[in-house]
């Protein structure tokens, strides 16, 4: 309240430096995510409302990440037809083309609402993400169809979230072929190699990393749940969500050894939780060897400017380090020092 002028100068010098700063990050739009030694990462958006389409392809994003199918739908009372999904995955798929996007399979239960009157004591460990749909065969099978139909132009990918163990994975792949067969049947084209993945989100896949890899052509980790899970801390209750923390060493090492199962099998690993938006965690994150970011539309041109800033063998070096650090203040003073000597513009703007 009351600022003097000293305080508004302060701001207005502020604004116009980021203004400037914005500017040139949107000169990044049409230019790959490349490191200076030549580590590409495909970076992709997230995507909760059609209105975000514009914006991450105006912010240069190479496709969609995750598309969060619960979220498209939020503002109905009841789960949408076969016919009204397939128009808006289709329209999807066809806005970004020929990018990729990744369709996730409805992730209700737990923090989202079902559009049933479900009462659990404890939902995040509940009837939520595959639970819900594989024992909700006809509505699973709904969408299934519906994102097949939507593969056409061969630029669509599915997941499943929640996923604990591999019996899930081979369920859903029944499924799929069923869903496959049935729209053979009726002469209904769809892409018969469309790619399918899971959601790392449960310890059990993270401490199984290899063999579930196997089963799959591609992970993404959700870190949102995983961190939730590993450090069990509900980031949404305040009493505990300080110590709901990304940087925790736990959390590295754990991203670290899925990372390297997925890689072992030559399974694609990508990121796509709000972890992937924080620009301190980016250098990281690509030190750990992931292939693929999915953030925030809006995060897209900071991480894109971060990761052309910087060598893919010193990321790894930094990386390394954190790895041996046993609190998570060591983790974020080493990640700071490295913005600062390696970034200096960008620190002067995020930290």
């Amino acid at each position: 309240m009351n600022p003097d002028n000293d305080q508004l100068n302060y701001y207005y010098e502020k604004i116009d430096r980021l203004s400037l700063y914005d500017a040139e990050l949107a000169k990044l739009k049409d230019k790959p995510a490349i490191t200076k030694d030549g580590r590409e990462i495909t970076l992709t958006a997230n995507l909760d409302l059609m209105d975000e389409i514009d914006l991450i392809i105006q912010n240069g994003a190479s496709g969609i990440g995750l598309v969060r199918t619960e979220q498209l739908f939020n503002d109905i009372s009841q789960f949408p037809d076969e016919e009204e999904q397939f128009k808006v995955y289709l329209d999807i798929a066809e806005k970004v083309y020929p990018e990729n996007i990744i369709i996730r399979a409805f992730d209700i239960g737990g923090d989202k609402v079902l559009p049933l009157n479900v009462k659990e004591p404890n939902p995040f460990l509940g009837w939520r993400g595959i639970r819900f749909l594989l024992d909700n065969r006809e509505l699973f099978e709904t969408q299934i169809k519906a994102i097949l139909r939507a593969s056409v132009h061969k630029n669509v990918k599915f997941m499943i979230p929640m996923i604990a163990s591999i019996a899930e994975i081979r369920k859903t792949r029944n499924i799929i072929a069923d869903c496959k067969k049935e729209l053979t049947e009726a002469g209904i084209e769809f892409d018969d190699d469309m790619a399918f993945g899971i959601m790392v989100e449960v310890p059990s896949v993270a401490v199984m990393a290899k063999d579930f890899a196997k089963e799959v052509d591609f992970l993404s980790i959700g870190t949102n749940d995983l961190i939730m899970y590993l450090l069990a801390v509900d980031r949404g209750n305040d009493i505990v969500s300080g110590q709901y923390q990304e940087f925790h060493p736990a959390v590295l090492r754990s991203l670290k050894y899925i990372i390297d199962g997925a890689k072992e099998e030559n399974t694609l690993v990508s990121l796509c939780g709000e972890m992937a938006a924080d620009f301190l965690a980016t250098p990281l994150l690509v030190g750990l060897g992931l292939d693929s970011l999915s953030a925030s539309p809006a995060a897209i041109p900071q991480i894109k400017k971060i990761i052309r800033s910087l060598n893919y063998s010193d990321l790894k070096i930094l990386a390394d380090e954190c790895l041996q650090f046993s609190t998570v203040q060591e983790i974020i003073d080493h990640i700071n020092n490295f913005f600062r000597k390696n970034l200096t513009e960008d620190s002067e703007n995020i930290l």
